[in-house]
C-alpha cells in the first residue's frame, strides 16, 4: 500500500518517541498505517477536521486530562474511537480510562497487545462506518423511492398485513379519494367478489411466489360506484418489515392503441362493448376457419327472457342500462380468446372453446344463475332479468356457421317456450348424419395411423403454487396424418369412442409414455385411462408384459380416470388397487362434480385428484363454490391426497385456488401442451 493510501491515525503526545515505536509496531504487525504527531491538545481540533483518521491514539503528557482530549473529539470526530497509551497498565486504569470515554487502554512495553487491541479498533471502526454508510444508502433509496410514488403516474399502494400503510397521489385519484387511505382495510377498498382472489394473491406474493401476474378487480369507488381495473403486485419493504405494493398501471397511449381503440368502437355495439352482428359473423367464421386448440367449441346463444316487461316498468332508456349490465356480467365469464357479440335486440352470441361438455353446461348454468342474482338500480328502482341459453356444438370438420348458429336459435326458443332461465343444448348435433359419415373416415384414419404408428405425445406441465417446479406433466396425444400434419383429439377421439377404437388408442399412449417416463425420469406423469380400458380385465395383464420388457420405473407413472367412470364402474377400485401394488400411482380426474366426491376419497386408494375445470373456471368470483372446492381440499388433505386444478385459465383463479390450500396447478395459464415427439416402438 502506499503512503497515500495508508491509513491515517492521530497519535497525540508531547514527545515524538512514542509516534515512531507506535507506527512500527503497527506496520510490522502488517497494518499500513500514518501516523500523524500533534505535540498539543490545542492542535488536536484541526488535526481531526483536516486528517479525517480512523484511529485516536492518547499519550498524556504532564497537564494532559483525558477527559479534555475525549471532549475535544466528541465536538470535532465523535466517532472515531480513543485509545490511551500508558506506561503501566492494569483493570484498574483501563476501567477508569473506558468509563471516561476511551475504548481501551495499552502499553508500548507490550508491542503484541497493542497491535491487537488497535487492529481490532481499526475494524470495528471500518464495519460502523460501512454499516453507517448502508443505512443512509437504505434511507436514501427509500426517499428517492417515496419520491418516485409520490411522482408515478401508476396508481401505488402498500400493503401491511391487511392494512394500507401508504398510497401515492395517483391512487388517491384514482379512487376518488380526498383525505389519506393510511389505516384502512386493503379489503375495504374492493367488491366481495373480487377479496378472495387478492387475498390469495396477497398471501402468496408475501412468500415469494406471485410472479407478477395481472390481477382482474372490481374497485369500490365513493357513492357506491364500481370500476374494472387490473392490479399487478410486487413485493416490498416498509420500515424493515415486508409489504406488498399494489400497482394499477398508467395506460400508455401510443398511435397503435388509438387506432386499435378507434377500430374497436367502430365494429363494436355502443351499450354493450360487444361487436356488431356482421362484425361478429365474420369473426366466427374467421375463427372456425382454424383448428381447435384442444378441447370442444360451442356456439351460445344468450336470450334475455321477457324483456319487454323490464322496459315498460324502467322505461326505454334506463333498460339500456340493465341491458348493459348483464353484457358485462357475461364477459366476465368468457375467456380472453372467446368471440361474443350482439346478435340482435336482447341476445347474445359466444363462441366458448372449453375442455369438454360438462365445462360448457357448467358455464351454461352458472350464467343463467348469476343473471337471475343480478339487481340493477334505476332511480328510486330495482329491477332484475333472467336468461335462457341455447347450446350448440360445432363439430370438429369442416363446421357449417349457418348450421350451428341455427341449432342455437332452436334451443334458445325451446328454452323461452319452457319459461326460460335455463340452458338447453340442441339435440341435432349429436345426431347429425354428417357426424356419422366422418365417423367411417376417421375410423379408417384411425385404424391406419395405429397400424403405422402416426401418434405423438404431448406434455403439459403441472405447476406447483408451494415452491419449486415439481415436474410432472400431463400426457396428450395427437394423430399425425398422411401429410405429417397434426390432428387434435377432439377431432377423432369421439369417433374412437363411438367405435370401440378407445382401448387401442390407451395402450398406444401407456406404452409410449412409460418410454418417455423412462428415458427423461419424470416425477411424474399423468396417463389418462378411458373408461373402456378402466374396465378391461386384461389391462394389467398387458401392462406386466410392457413393464418387464421396458425396465420401467413404475413411480413416474400416475394413471388417472375420471370422476364419472370410478363412481360408475366397482372394478376402478380393483384396478387402483393393483396399479398401486405394482409401484404406479393413481388419480381422479374432473373431481368435485359428482353426486359423492366424498365417497369416492374413502372408497378408492388414490395419490392425486383433479378439481374439475368445470368447478374451476367460475371459481373466482363464487364465494359457494370456494366453500365447496376448500372442502373437496380439506378432505383429500386429510387423507394424504394431493390437489391439483385443472384448466386455470388467469391469475385471479389461481390466487384464489392458492388460498384455498390447492397445491398444483394445470392449464392453460401455466403453459399450453408442448409436442414431445416419441413414438412408441413396433
Amino acid at each position: 500500500m502506499t503512503e497515500q493510501n495508508a491509513v491515517p491515525l492521530i497519535v497525540l503526545s508531547p514527545a515524538r518517541d512514542p509516534v515512531e515505536a507506535i507506527n512500527s509496531i503497527l506496520r510490522r504487525a502488517g497494518h499500513p498505517v500514518h501516523c500523524t504527531w500533534i505535540p498539543a491538545l490545542g492542535d488536536l481540533a484541526d488535526a481531526l477536521s483536516q486528517i479525517n483518521p480512523e484511529l485516536l491514539i492518547g499519550v498524556p503528557g504532564p497537564g494532559d486530562d483525558l477527559k479534555s482530549i475525549i471532549a475535544v473529539r466528541d465536538q470535532v470526530a465523535p466517532t472515531v474511537p480513543i485509545v490511551l497509551v500508558a506506561e503501566a497498565v492494569d483493570e484498574g486504569v483501563i476501567a477508569e480510562a473506558m468509563s471516561a470515554g476511551a475504548r481501551d487502554v495499552v502499553s508500548l512495553a507490550n508491542p503484541v497487545r497493542l497491535a491487537a487491541v488497535m487492529g481490532r479498533e481499526l475494524r470495528a471502526f471500518r464495519l460502523e462506518r460501512a454499516l453507517t454508510s448502508t443505512l443512509k444508502s437504505a434511507h436514501d433509496a427509500r426517499n428517492q423511492l417515496e419520491s418516485v410514488l409520490q411522482r408515478s403516474n401508476d396508481a401505488i399502494v402498500q400493503i401491511q398485513e391487511g392494512i394500507v400503510i401508504d398510497a401515492n397521489p395517483a391512487w388517491l385519484e384514482l379512487f376518488g379519494v380526498k383525505d389519506s387511505l393510511v389505516g384502512q382495510p386493503v379489503m375495504d377498498l374492493f367488491d366481495e367478489a373480487t377479496q378472495p382472489a387478492l387475498k390469495g394473491a396477497l398471501a402468496a406474493c408475501l412468500q415469494g411466489r406471485w410472479s407478477e401476474h395481472t390481477l382482474k378487480a372490481t374497485a369500490l369507488l365513493p357513492h357506491g360506484q364500481t370500476m374494472p381495473m387490473e392490479v399487478v403486485l410486487a413485493l416490498g419493504e416498509h420500515e424493515g418489515e415486508p409489504s406488498v405494493r399494489l400497482v394499477v398501471p398508467a395506460k400508455a397511449r401510443d398511435e397503435r392503441k388509438l387506432v386499435e381503440e378507434l377500430s374497436q368502437v367502430v365494429h363494436s355495439d355502443h351499450t354493450t362493448g360487444f361487436l356488431h352482428r356482421r362484425e361478429l359473423m365474420e369473426a366466427l367464421h374467421a375463427r372456425l376457419a382454424t383448428p381447435s386448440p384442444g378441447g370442444m367449441r360451442c356456439l351460445a346463444l344468450v336470450k334475455l327472457d321477457k324483456f319487454a316487461a323490464v322496459e315498460r316498468d324502467v322505461g326505454a332508456t334506463a333498460s339500456e342500462d340493465v341491458l348493459m349490465g348483464i353484457a358485462a356480467l357475461l364477459k366476465e365469464t368468457l375467456y380472453p380468446n372467446e368471440i361474443v357479440g350482439r346478435f340482435g335486440g336482447v341476445k347474445f352470441l359466444a363462441l366458448l372453446e372449453r375442455g369438454n361438455e360438462n365445462d360448457v353446461q357448467t358455464w351454461g348454468k352458472q350464467l343463467v344463475a348469476r343473471v337471475q342474482k343480478h339487481i340493477t338500480r334505476v332511480k328510486d328502482k330495482t329491477t332484475s332479468v333472467t336468461c335462457t341459453v341455447g347450446l350448440s356444438v360445432v363439430p370438429p370438420s369442416a363446421p357449417k356457421l349457418d348450421a350451428v348458429v341455427a341449432d342455437a336459435l332452436e334451443a334458445c326458443a325451446k328454452g323461452a317456450k319452457q319459461g326460460g332461465s335455463q340452458v338447453l343444448t340442441s339435440g341435432r348435433a349429436d345426431v347429425d348424419n354428417r357426424v356419422q359419415s366422418y365417423d367411417q373416415v376417421w375410423v379408417r384414419h384411425i385404424k391406419a395411423a395405429l397400424m403405422e404408428n402416426r401418434f405423438r405425445l404431448a406434455q403439459q406441465p403441472v405447476a406447483s403454487l408451494q415452491g419449486d417446479d415439481p415436474q410432472m406433466w400431463d400426457v396428450l396425444v395427437r394423430m399425425v396424418d398422411l401429410q405429417d400434419k397434426e390432428v387434435l383429439p377432439a377431432e377423432f377421439m369421439a369417433a374412437a369412442e363411438r367405435n370401440d377404437l378407445l382401448k387401442n388408442i390407451d395402450r398406444w399412449v401407456v406404452g409410449a409414455s412409460i418410454s418417455f417416463a423412462t428415458q427423461r425420469r419424470p416425477q411424474c406423469l399423468f396417463v389418462r385411462l378411458s373408461k373402456d380400458t378402466a374396465r378391461d380385465a386384461t389391462f394389467v395383464e398387458w401392462l406386466d408384459g410392457h413393464i418387464r420388457s421396458k425396465r420401467a420405473e413404475p413411480q413416474r407413472v400416475c394413471f388417472q380416470v375420471t370422476e364419472e367412470v370410478a363412481a360408475s364402474f366397482a372394478q376402478v377400485r380393483l384396478l387402483a388397487d393393483a396399479l398401486r401394488q405394482r409401484g404406479f400411482r393413481f388419480a381422479l380426474e374432473s373431481f368435485g362434480s359428482g353426486r359423492d366426491p366424498q365417497a369416492l376419497l374413502e372408497s378408492v386408494p388414490l395419490d392425486f385428484v383433479k378439481i374439475d375445470g368445470a368447478l374451476v373456471q367460475g371459481l373466482a368470483r363464487d364465494p359457494q363454490l370456494q366453500q365447496r372446492v376448500r372442502a373437496l381440499v380439506e378432505s383429500a388433505t386429510e387423507r394424504s391426497i394431493r390437489t391439483i386444478a385443472e384448466r386455470v385459465e388467469d391469475a385471479n383463479t389461481m390466487a384464489v385456488l392458492w388460498q384455498l390450500g390447492v397445491q398444483y396447478i394445470q392449464g392453460y395459464f401455466v403453459n399450453a401442451p408442448e409436442e414431445v415427439v416419441l413414438r412408441a416402438e413396433r
